[in-house]
């Protein structure tokens, strides 16, 4: 069993504490946030403070974190993490370039995987995506990403797609609509066919499942910075290969 501290207590983070809790292969043993708001919840809380934070690892040892929370919080228990050889998944849409290479220092000492999307159907998406590109360089390609109305800024993940598949990022298209949680869809254009590759993320759970998956994986890995394509290339790999069995996704 995998014990595992979770940062981050927003829509998704409660999503995630509650696959976790129910899942025989971890025990969720706290939660850290920014806010003091009171937290529904019998498992352990705490406030997110680099001053103190060491002491609560002591008092609450886990073997990995999950961060659901925002682009400076791993500045506050990253050296905590590192000097304790913990599990790092990080589940942060995206970090200032500063940030981004403490985390790749990070993963000098331990084994961390960094994704915008951890849904384990996004990142399958995206393998797809990029092999279809490297077998068709000559389709035009398009990507759209639809979210809730309150998202402001252009998907990550969507980002991310039109970097792996090298798409200006000018040329997503972008929608945003009261009740969607994320839609992302990359289309291929052929001269007399099309492709059309989907994922919807219908609830937040579906975060959970992915965070789940890369602990699994992760905790056979030696020290590194995953993405979590990587991840699913190796797993993928070795069941083509014969040698290995899916083991990280629960229903």
């Amino acid at each position: 069993m995998i014990k595992v501290g979770l940062v981050g207590y927003g829509k998704a983070g409660k999503a995630v504490a509650n696959v976790l809790a129910q899942d025989e292969r971890f025990e969720l043993c706290w939660i850290a946030r920014r806010s003091n708001k009171p937290t529904a919840t019998e498992i352990p809380v705490t406030r997110l403070n680099k001053a103190t934070f060491s002491d609560w690892l002591e008092q609450y040892p886990v073997d990995a974190i999950v961060d659901f929370s925002d682009s400076e919080a791993v500045l506050e228990y990253g050296d905590a993490v590192r000097q304790r050889g913990l599990i790092l998944v990080s589940a942060i849409s995206s970090y200032p370039p500063e940030t981004m290479a403490y985390i790749r220092d990070l993963g000098q000492d331990i084994r961390v995987m960094s994704s915008p999307n951890i849904t384990l159907g996004i990142n399958f998406l995206m393998l797809a995506a990029r092999l279809l590109r490297h077998i068709a360089p000559f389709a035009d390609v398009g990507i759209v990403e639809q979210h809730f109305r309150d998202k402001s800024e252009v998907s990550g993940t969507a980002k991310r797609i039109a970097e792996t598949l090298e798409v200006d990022e000018d040329d997503i298209t972008s929608l945003r609509l009261g009740g969607i949680i994320g839609h992302h869809e990359v289309i291929f254009g052929f001269p007399h066919q099309t492709v059309r590759l989907i994922h919807d993320s219908i609830r937040r759970e579906a975060f959970g499942t992915g965070a789940a998956f890369a602990l699994t994986l992760l905790a056979t890995r030696p020290a590194g910075l995953y993405s979590y394509e990587e991840l699913l290339l190796d797993m993928l790999r070795q069941e083509l290969q014969g040698n290995g069995e899916i083991q990280g996704v629960h229903a």
